[in-house]
């Protein structure tokens, strides 16, 4: 299993940014899926999951302003990220098989892509 992370960038505060998540493999779609983000000197978070169908949850930082989806015909998983802080700023890693209880982790992570918000 293989995920690519994209659409990571530099946007000002109060933007928005659209990340992609392309995976391979035919789990996908009975998955779980995840975003999550590290910012520097941080632990890993989680911003948001997506079940299989598409039950979603939110950690604290993804919550109002996030909206994760999914398109099981393209194996693609977005997180669209609005009102875009400062605070914001990480590298944001897609996962496939996240736990929508958050009882076990991810079975696997993408590489992740850099967000940085200016101010």
């Amino acid at each position: 299993v293989q995920l690519q992370a994209s659409g990571g960038g530099l946007v000002q505060a109060g933007g928005s940014l659209r990340l992609s998540c392309a995976t391979s493999g035919n789990i996908f779609r009975t998955s779980t899926m995840g975003w999550h983000r590290q910012a520097p000197g941080n632990q890993r978070e989680l911003v948001a999951l997506i079940t299989s169908a598409d039950t979603t949850r939110y950690g604290f930082s993804g919550k109002g302003r996030f909206t994760i989806s999914r398109d099981n015909a393209k194996n693609m998983v977005y997180l669209q990220m609005n009102s875009l802080k400062p605070e914001d700023t990480a590298v944001y890693y897609c996962s496939l098989g996240d736990s929508i209880l958050l009882t076990t982790p991810p079975q696997y992570w993408g590489q992740g892509t850099q967000v940085t918000v200016s101010s």
